[in-house]
């Protein structure tokens, strides 16, 4: 199912960058209108959010490693845990080109891997790009060749 097919894209952002949370905000809104843009500063906030009862899941969490807290990769091993969000689409959303970071979110169940960009033309193509995929493709640990989307 490609995300673009939904009436509204919900997407949850967890970043402890306030800069890249507004610049992301700034460029989701003019990819597509229906996206629905919500974030969080870490990953304890993250992880309260995903548990709130009654509130509608995020059809894509794009996430960062390094955070306060709770970093991403203990959330990615949560989120991975828990049945009711196992489904969701966990995009790591890093500076880190480490092949160990890459190689480790791989293995804990990410969907996608995407080397923060230096501008926001550059987030804007990337953005484009995975509100298209078809996340059928792109399930945990399916193909390590595809995982990386963009430059390292």
């Amino acid at each position: 199912m490609s995300l673009r097919s939904v009436r509204e894209l919900r997407i949850l952002l967890a970043d402890d960058d306030a800069e890249d949370r507004e610049l992301f905000k700034e460029v989701a809104a003019g990819v597509h209108s229906n996206i629905r843009l919500a974030s969080v500063p870490d990953g304890e906030k993250l992880m309260a959010w995903l548990m709130r009862k009654n509130s509608p899941l995020p059809d894509i969490i794009f996430m960062d490693l390094n955070m306060p807290r709770k970093g991403g990769k203990e959330c990615l091993e949560e989120i991975r845990n828990i049945h009711n969000l196992r489904h969701i689409p966990v995009v790591i959303y890093s500076t880190s080109s480490s092949l160990w970071d890459i190689d480790d979110t791989f293995n804990k169940g990410a969907n996608l891997y995407i080397r923060k960009p230096t501008s926001a033309r550059e987030l804007e193509s990337i953005l484009k790009k995975v509100v298209a995929l078809d996340w059928q493709m792109y399930a945990p640990k399916s193909n390590k060749q595809q995982f990386v989307l963009g430059y390292l």
